[in-house]
């Protein structure tokens, strides 16, 4: 389905309105005068739109070129354009040696001088006597004088513009295009139609290669295989090769056309080059992405996929007022029945990796993605940066980077197995998978007590944030699909009195003893969380009643502090409350608590912090919200 998807996307967007030609970064443009005169190379760079935090780096200009198969062993020019091994003979690295360079631009010259002979074209005449001049050595092109500041790499492409012409490559040419289309067509004829294609349906002879595919993160920038048996592990029944899927040149390369548009940031419009089309994919790691499309053309239910990618990463600027609601858990009541495809892939070993493939519906997806939201739906702890407001909700990208090994690179550092079921459980509303629950708890309590932090103090209370929201959200969708056995309460937006849960009382009353020491003695070196936060997480029992002792002494120290005794007592009353929810006769705090109740206490720290430091509105406001709650948390005036 994934490559009948994929070919459906290439004839509705027209991406193979000309199959004789395709987009390639080209690096540079080499122009010649009439009678093979070099007048100079220019480099086509620019800036891709940001990715991120990194500030991009400059990238060729994407520009149609004819369409080659691809080269995986021995010598083969490309029509027109090449590498500088080939187009010049020379090689960037200087590691090939020199045999081996000259066979190249032979290779290259030869095609130069059919097309040439074959159309009577000046364009090719021009550039035939250039490379002419190169062989006999009366004229030499120095590419590091030519191509400086930059310099060019082993892998640029070097393609030619005839002089008269105003940036029209000699392969747009109407007798170059002419005589490409018949090498093309001679190349395809099908003498035996032995197979039927298994993406078109169609009788077909298969192709012996399938196109490569740009662009996939973690690939090589030659492109990477999506179909291909290059062993003999792979084949079966006497087939060979790519007999064993029998697939049309046709199809395999509008397939691969597809794949390689949803896999590009910035993919040139067929009919319009100099524009480009939609972006269609998510980075969800350094070497993983997640490609997504709908099919059908959109209409008045909007481009539901030209929102899709700001909506998981919580960018407003990328999102219309019709969408945004799901930020706030409330689905568009719009029906859209049209299917929406996401395929998650990676690139290794000159590979296309599947890691995951999903099909739905539009309107399935977008009441997922809103159950999503509500789940995380969290108060923050992290003040918003300098200036700015914080995003709508929490990211995609930042929920795994608050999950990854901080020893590694954060991008790198999440299982892909992780990665892979946290965007399924997103998009089809299954439960989210208990690693990432196992994750976010560990990392909360390895990384408490680098909050204050003048380094990146703000970087882990915003990492801790998420954590906290990805813990409510995993707990709360678990609760629901599995009522039976999870022994617990759901956990609200906001700081809960009412809740029983043992984890989620404790880290409330973790959070309290916190404050009250901080009332005592100001700002110290080791907090109480520093020092016992993840054992009272794991084992309250033998860490509780330590803490209990000393916050009598805390409490007494500041309540003799002139104003405070006020607000101590408030403190002290909830420590009452909290404490007496556990029953000595059963023998009062856990001795442990599961990865559940972990969780828990980690949500309950995280609310209750965010409950004492409210302000009066804020306050208010909660008040007004919880009329129910217990005597010790009413603290307004009026009560």
């Amino acid at each position: 389905m994934i490559l009948q998807a994929l070919y459906e996307l290439a004839r509705r967007e027209n991406l193979m309105a000309d199959p004789d030609f395709e987009p390639k970064p080209v690096a540079w443009l080499v122009k010649v005068g009439p009678g093979g005169k070099f007048l100079g190379i220019t480099g086509t760079h620019h800036m891709p739109p940001a990715e991120g935090k990194k500030k991009p780096k400059p990238v060729p200009k994407v520009l149609r070129v004819p369409r080659e198969k691809q080269r995986a062993m021995g010598d083969r020019a490309f029509f027109f354009y090449d590498k500088a091994e080939y187009v010049f003979g020379y090689d960037p690295d200087g590691q090939r040696p020199t045999v081996q360079l000259e066979k190249r631009f032979g290779l290259f010259r030869q095609k130069v001088e059919n097309c040439a002979e074959a159309t009577n074209d000046e364009g090719a005449h021009a550039v035939v006597a250039f490379l002419e001049s190169l062989a006999s050595g009366s004229k030499v092109v120095d590419l590091s004088t030519e191509c400086a500041p930059r310099g060019c790499t082993t892998n640029d492409l070097f393609a030619f513009v005839f002089a008269p012409d105003v940036n029209t490559l000699v392969t747009d040419r109407p007798a170059v295009v002419s005589y490409w289309r018949r090498l093309r067509a001679d190349g395809s004829q099908e003498s035996e139609l032995k197979s039927r294609c298994l993406v078109s349906g169609r009788p077909c002879a298969p192709t012996d290669r399938f196109d490569l595919v740009k662009q996939v993160p973690g690939g090589t920038t030659s492109g990477v295989a999506m179909v291909s048996f290059n062993s003999n592990a792979f084949e079966s029944y006497g087939w060979s090769r790519n007999e064993n899927a029998p697939i049309s040149r046709e199809a395999a390369e509008a397939c691969a056309t597809a794949l390689s548009r949803l896999a590009h940031l910035a993919y040139p419009h067929p009919a319009r080059p100099e524009e480009t089309l939609p972006r269609r994919n998510l980075r969800i790691a350094a070497d993983t992405i997640v490609c997504y499309w709908t099919a059908g053309a959109d209409d008045d239910r909007g481009d539901f996929a030209g929102v899709f990618g700001g909506l998981m990463e919580a960018r407003p600027e990328e999102v219309g007022e019709l969408y945004r609601s799901i930020w706030r858990g409330k689905a568009a009541s719009l029906d859209d029945p049209r299917a929406f495809y996401a395929l998650t892939l990676s690139g290794a070993q000159g590979r296309a990796v599947v890691r995951d493939w999903f099909e739905s519906t539009v309107s399935a997806v977008r009441r997922h993605l809103a159950r999503h939201f509500a789940d995380l739906d969290l108060e923050r702890l992290t003040p918003p940066p300098k200036g700015k407001e914080h995003p709508p909700n929490f990211a995609l990208g930042l929920l795994l980077e608050a999950v990854a090994d901080p020893t590694t690179k954060r991008g790198e550092a999440v299982p892909k197995p992780l990665m892979r079921d946290m965007v399924r459980a997103i998009l089809s509303g299954l439960p989210y998978p208990l690693a990432a629950l196992q994750r976010a708890v560990l990392r909360y309590r390895a990384e408490i007590g680098r909050e204050t932090s003048d380094r990146d103090g703000w970087s882990t209370k915003n990492w801790n944030d998420a954590r906290a929201a990805l813990i409510k959200a995993v707990l709360n969708r678990k609760k629901r699909s599995d009522s039976g056995h999870a022994r617990y309460e759901e956990v609200g937006r906001t700081m809960d009195p009412t809740n029983n849960s043992e984890g989620y009382a404790l880290g409330r009353l973790m959070a309290v003893l916190e404050r009250i020491q901080q009332e005592a003695l100001g700002n110290v070196n080791a907090t109480i969380v520093d020092r016992y936060f993840s054992g009272a997480s794991a084992s309250p029992k033998s860490v509780f009643v330590r803490l209990l002792k000393n916050a009598r002494h805390h409490v007494r120290k500041a309540a003799d502090e002139e104003g405070r005794a006020g607000h101590v007592g408030r403190l002290d009353r909830i420590v009452d409350e909290l404490v007496g929810r556990f029953d000595p006769k059963r023998n009062g705090f856990p001795a442990f608590l599961d990865l559940e109740q972990q969780g828990l206490f980690v949500l309950g720290y995280h609310q209750m912090r965010r409950w004492l430091w409210m302000n009066r509105d804020e306050r208010t406001a909660w008040e007004a919200s919880h009329p129910g709650a217990p005597r010790p948390y009413l603290w307004s005036s009026s009560k």
